[in-house]
């Protein structure tokens, strides 16, 4: 019998996926953070940072010691597995520097993703795996056992290092056999089939709450303005402007225009009597269908500028609703930031750097001057202010600037360390 059950959990052990293991990991990671967020401001879990009692704390304290030690569990099982069943797929991470590699580089965006939830596990393991920090350590219940402490402790990190080792060394065997061998034992795992049907679910219900919350974000703000200015903003202004005798214009470049489309109405209805599309007029005639248009000019100018004052109104209430909506959805912000995380690790070294291309000279290009000129002008046409070209052209000349070096920032210090080939793609495409 005791031959029997050391089978059974040989097997058991044999057919984790590693996957499996970095991936509950990650979740108590998860969980851990959640209980920051929610009930620490995102600082780290202390008396000091929360207003809470003994019994309360004491709660919250065998929450985050239970997904610590499943952490230390799932990575402990995590390094086992990928060290004695995947050396090749170890190697493919940690070799991604050798260019004559092409497998690795095509392997790079999904060990982007791995690299990610490793440094994030890790950040949370430094705040809470030692036993010396403000949590004190508690025996979780299950199957779950704390961390040992002392030389034990330090044994069992000399024997995860050395595991380490193990699974960084080469292996004799090409990649393409551990790969197909690793993939027949994911496929004779009994319990890849409830796995992948319980991921494909998960990921399909993110993937619904993304896209509804980015409706959300397009629609709410849209709604808000334009309800506020037809039923709340609008009947007030109106009253206003009619019951102070407003002004036509709002600004002098207003003004300018409305007199230069009269002159060319002047100009163009003379140029028609001459060449005898109309009929000759007097000049008796001819002012009063200038005054006409005159009339006509000064009505559709005050509805601009009526409608520009609403517009600055409605405006404020939807980007105070745009923000409402971020601040009381804060999970279906970090489901959509998770998604679009996703995405743009799901593609390819080409697709990102084409998409960087395409941002960088669209916003600080040779040509996006022309475009911020354009897209300020609308801006203050829309909100009724006159546009001052010296503030447009000192922005031009700052603002994309800043963009261009937030860009290269970002490059540098992020991009190139989860994906370096992607990286070395845009390079080459840019030059």
């Amino acid at each position: 019998m005791q031959l029997r059950a050391f089978f059974r959990n040989a097997g058991q052990w044999l057919f984790k996926s590693p996957d499996q293991s970095l991936e509950q990991a990650y979740e108590a990671a998860l969980a851990i953070k959640k209980i920051e967020d929610d009930y620490f401001q995102g600082s780290p879990i202390s008396q000091e940072n929360g207003q809470y009692g003994d019994s309360a704390y004491r709660y919250i304290q065998g929450e985050v010691e239970q997904n610590v030690a499943l952490i230390k569990e799932c990575m402990a099982t995590f390094e086992s597995t990928r060290s004695n069943l995947a050396p090749g797929r170890q190697m493919e991470v940690q070799s991604y520097d050798d260019q004559q590699d092409e497998y690795t580089l095509d392997l790079i965006d999904q060990s982007a993703i791995i690299f990610k939830k490793l440094q994030f596990i890790d950040e949370i393991l430094g705040r809470y795996g030692s036993l010396d920090s403000a949590l004190q350590p508690v025996q979780p219940s299950g199957d779950l056992s704390s961390a040992p402490s002392g030389p034990k402790a330090g044994g069992a990190n000399k024997a995860d290092k050395s595991r380490a080792g193990l699974a960084a060394r080469g292996s004799v065997l090409p990649r393409s056999i551990l790969r197909t061998v690793d993939r027949v034992k994911q496929d004779l795992d009994p319990t890849a089939e409830v796995d992948v049907m319980r991921n494909f679910r998960k990921s399909q219900g993110k993937t619904k709450i993304a896209l509804r919350f980015v409706l959300l974000l397009v629609i709410v703000p849209l709604l808000t303005q334009q309800l506020t200015k037809h039923f709340a903003v609008g009947p007030v202004v109106d009253y206003v402007r009619q019951s102070t005798a407003a002004e036509v214009f709002l600004n002098d470049e207003m003004e300018e225009e409305a007199l230069h489309e009269l002159q060319q109405f002047e100009e163009r209805l003379r140029f028609e009597v001459i060449l005898g599309k109309v009929a000759a007029l007097s000049e008796t005639e001819l002012e009063e269908r200038v005054l006409d248009k005159a009339l006509d000019i000064e009505e559709e100018y005050r509805e601009r500028s009526a409608d520009s004052v609403k517009n600055v109104f409605a405006d404020i209430f939807a980007v105070v609703a745009f923000s409402l909506l971020l601040s009381s959805c804060k999970r279906q912000v970090a489901t959509l930031k998770a998604f679009i995380d996703e995405i743009i690790y799901g593609l390819s070294d080409s697709a990102k750097a084409f998409i960087i291309i395409l941002f960088t000279d669209m916003f600080v290009g040779f040509h996006s001057p022309h475009g911020w000129e354009v897209l300020l002008e609308g801006m203050s046409r829309h909100l009724g202010f006159p546009a001052n070209r010296d503030f447009i052209f000192l922005f031009i000349a700052t603002f994309p600037v800043i963009l261009d070096t937030v860009f290269k920032y970002w490059i540098f210090r992020y991009l190139n360390r989860i994906s370096p080939s992607a990286v070395a793609t845009y390079k080459n495409m840019n030059e």
